[in-house]
């Protein structure tokens, strides 16, 4: 193709080509720019032309001769050429130039099914963690980008903090490469042996602390805390799990508590056996008083959120710091050391029975698991020095209107 020197006399003077085909000439001044001539018509037409990665070429039309002089076409190509450089295709229009805040919002409108609290991490992770960014085209955020802010993170926040906001773009960034073409290589494959190691916590309430612990919960002021920390003792309930527990949830007459798929973390169903205590605490919050939640609070949801004050409170009476989560862990260690079958403890806590087939055969229901609970329950009453309900001792408890409800129904 003919390269020239593109000047308003120079086009005026270019003509069809004997051929009848048409002809691009390239302009010697600004690489890729150029005017086509049309072999039947005699129209011509700016246009401009690059190469993509993975060896293709887009060739953009930027307006006819004789709608546009060359000075403005000039301009508007120079535009679209900067665009080029930054990594956005013009032909794909606003898919091309989707920024992050607005790939978030997609993702979060086509997964219908995603949890609240899944929803509100992928939130904190770009409007808190990646604000300076939300509005920048996909394309514009490199690897030297991510890598750089991996690192800051980490420092200010921690490093499973930084794993997790970065997993979240890795998430999003292949979300929006399943909708827009030519998109490219997901820039947070630069930390693929970057990733800080984050050691598994191993935190828990050991057999030695439980006494002082139990006995620090029990004596908590506020009724709807204490109750709400015992309760995730005496079943290994997730934090939110049990915040959010309506009395809906709660079916007192057949004494178990009902999780849908879409409450748990694990995304099965769960119903869960109540031991006695455990009968015993949901007796007592009734006698409190029954609202919508269990555990009600002046919060925007209406339920308890953070027990992290009444956490401080149990620290400062008995010495033993723990946080919610650990309190799941201390029951899946006493729930072991009872040995009951390992399949038995996953379906308490709603793990995963496993992946061979006959685990794959086995339907645990709520009476298969009541055993097992109430086994629990007896070893971690034990631990924490609380007597039998009914026993002699009973109105000796810390908490005995709990138990003695227990022991009326």
């Amino acid at each position: 193709m003919p390269k020239i020197k593109l000047t308003a006399r120079a086009i005026d003077k270019l003509r069809p080509a004997p051929s009848g085909r048409a002809t691009l000439y390239w302009d010697s001044t600004l690489r890729g720019f150029g005017v086509l001539v049309s072999g039947k018509t005699g129209g011509k037409t700016f246009v401009l032309q690059r190469d993509l990665p993975g060896g293709r070429t887009r060739r953009v039309t930027v307006a006819a001769v004789n709608v546009l002089k060359l000075d403005k076409a000039r301009e508007r190509a120079e535009a679209v050429l900067a665009d080029f450089y930054r990594g956005i295709d013009p032909k794909l229009g606003r898919r091309g130039a989707v920024t992050l805040k607005q790939t978030l919002a997609d993702y979060l409108d086509a997964r219908k099914s995603l949890r609240d609290t899944t929803r509100g991490e992928y939130r904190r992770a770009i409007e808190k963690h990646l604000a300076a960014w939300r509005d920048r085209p996909l394309r514009e955020i490199t690897p030297e980008m991510i890598e750089t802010r991996h690192r800051t993170i980490a420092a200010e926040s921690g490093a499973a903090t930084a794993n997790g906001v970065m997993r979240t773009f890795r998430l999003l960034w292949n979300f929006a490469a399943e909708r827009v073409p030519d998109l490219g290589a997901n820039p947070a494959r630069r930390l693929k042996r970057q990733w800080f190691p984050v050691p598994r916590r191993e935190r828990y309430v050991s057999a030695e602390q439980l006494p002082a612990f139990y006995a620090a919960v029990a004596a908590l002021p506020n009724p709807i805390h204490r109750d709400y920390l015992l309760l995730l003792l005496f079943t290994g309930l997730r934090r939110r799990e049990a915040t959010g527990l309506t009395w809906e949830d709660v079916d007192l007459r057949e004494r178990v508590i009902r999780l849908g798929a879409a409450r748990t973390k694990a995304g099965r169903k769960l119903d869960l056996p109540m031991s006695d205590v455990v009968f015993g605490i949901f007796i007592e919050r009734q006698r409190l008083g029954r609202e919508r939640y269990v555990f009600p609070s002046d919060s925007r949801s209406g339920h308890l959120e953070e027990p992290k004050f009444a956490l401080r409170q149990v620290t400062k009476a008995s010495g033993v710091r723990v946080s919610a989560h650990d309190l799941r862990r201390t029951y899946i260690t006493v729930a072991e050391s009872t040995d009951i079958s390992p399949i038995a403890l996953k379906g308490l806590v709603n793990h995963a029975l496993g992946g061979d087939v006959t685990s794959g055969y086995v339907v645990m229901t709520a009476e298969r698991l009541r055993e097992p609970a109430q086994r629990v329950c007896n070893k971690l009453r034990a631990l924490c020095g609380i007597a039998q309900v009914g026993g002699a001792n009973i109105e000796n408890l810390p908490n005995s209107a709990l138990y003695s409800a227990a022991q009326r129904l």
